[in-house]
C-alpha cells in the first residue's frame, strides 16, 4: 500500500532519536485502525499498517532497554 494512502503527508514523523543524518529511519503515522510505517527516504513508497497491539509489542522491548549495549 503506498504511504500517500495510508496517511497524508502532515501525519507522518520520525522519532525525536533520529539522528541528523536520517540513512536508517522509519516514519509512523497514527490512524484510527492502527500505525501506520514508512521508509523516512522514501514518502511516495510503501508503507505498513500494523495494530497498536502489534507497535506496542515491537517498541516495547526497545523503550526498556533490551537492546542497547
Amino acid at each position: 500500500m503506498k504511504s500517500t494512502d495510508v496517511a497524508p503527508e502532515g501525519a507522518w514523523f520520525k522519532s525525536s532519536y533520529s539522528g541528523a543524518e536520517g540513512n536508517s529511519c522509519i516514519e509512523i503515522a497514527p490512524l484510527t485502525s492502527g500505525i501506520g510505517i514508512r521508509d523516512s527516504k522514501d514518502k511516495e513508497g510503501p508503507a505498513l499498517v500494523v495494530s497498536a497491539e502489534t507497535w506496542a509489542a515491537f517498541v516495547s522491548p526497545m523503550r526498556s532497554g533490551q537492546f542497547e549495549n
